[in-house]
């Protein structure tokens, strides 16, 4: 008689699985019951899990680390993910607690449900976390009628997120020179989206959704208000300021006492976070700073396959 499968061969088995981690990025952090709202939401299918949760008051932002398995047919398409409707439920909580035009932070953003972006974990593919990208942006561009701009794997050429983001006016504050506060943009759009319409609801902004290799998201503080000195830095330390290849950059206020490179590695495997931070610390040492050491905002993509086999296997027991 076969003996049924032991909780070590089950883990090990959802390890081997196709896995997508979804990050979803949204515009509020302060006010606990839309954050409230928004993880109940996320609760009502067991088989996504939130392995993470990444708050920051001075952006005024949060970002939710979601992980699910995705179904292929007989052909060995893919057909289903949970992730996809416990993203939707997620965003639609959003637009129903959050209000653009009332939103401030020391963050860039576009939208309530400012960007969401897919990477393959485990045995999947870019492809199939691309395929769940376009399907969760029709739906957000269909039933919220939120104009949705792909980028990246999702997108058909390919187009980057910061290049998109550039078109849109997304790194220039309008605020106090170095915040952003409700919604200042033209309400029709230049560019035509990808999904949704092109008019702009000022409540809910716009939104990209896009698909990837993993990126590192690392923040660097700097002991001084000056934002302009952080931006100078930040911009030397990026690959478009002519620094390291691979790594987008922003200096930004965070807090009444600082200031913060915010960093993506966008090949983490070729310039790390701590070739990162030699770098600003010589930068910021000529404008006569200091630099604290920085943190990443995520678990690591096998931190993240524990995490989630550990918390669905508990869920199933």
């Amino acid at each position: 008689m076969a003996s049924s499968p032991t909780s070590k061969d089950k883990k090990k088995s959802m390890k081997q699985s196709r896995l997508l981690c979804c990050k979803l990025y949204i515009s509020e952090s302060r006010n606990h019951a839309a954050l409230d709202s928004i993880e109940r939401a996320a609760g009502l299918d067991p088989e996504t899990a939130i392995v993470n949760k990444f708050e920051d008051r001075a952006y005024n932002r949060v970002r939710y680390t979601l992980v699910s398995y995705v179904a292929h047919d007989s052909t060995g398409s893919p057909i289903y993910s949970p992730l996809q409707q416990t993203v939707i439920a997620m965003a639609e909580a959003a637009y129903q607690a959050i209000n653009l035009e009332l939103h401030s932070g020391a963050h860039p953003r576009l939208g309530v449900v400012d960007d969401i972006v897919f990477h393959p974990l485990a045995r999947a593919s870019l492809e199939e976390a691309a395929w769940l990208a376009k399907s969760v942006a029709r739906e957000i561009g269909s039933r919220f009628q939120v104009p949705v701009f792909l980028y990246a794997a999702a997108h058909p050429t390919g187009k980057a997120l910061d290049i998109i983001r550039r078109e849109l006016g997304y790194y220039r504050p309008n605020f106090m020179g170095n915040q952003w506060a409700g919604w200042d943009q033209p309400e029709v759009l230049a560019e035509k989206p990808d999904e949704g319409p092109t008019r702009v609801s000022r409540a809910r902004g716009i939104s990209m959704i896009g698909a990837r290799p993993w990126v590192g998201l690392y923040n660097i503080p700097i002991m001084s208000t000056d934002v302009s000195a952080a931006r100078r830095i930040a911009r030397m330390v990026s690959a478009r300021g002519g620094g390291l290849p691979t790594v987008q950059t922003l200096g930004l206020v965070h807090g009444e006492e600082s200031t913060e490179i915010a960093c993506m590695l966008l090949e983490p495997n070729q310039i790390g976070a701590e070739r990162v931070q030699n770098r600003v610390e010589m930068l910021a040492a000529q404008e006569g700073l200091d630099v604290e050491k920085g943190y990443f905002t995520d678990f690591s993509p096998e931190m993240i396959v524990d995490k989630y086999v550990n918390l669905i296997s508990a869920e199933r027991d």
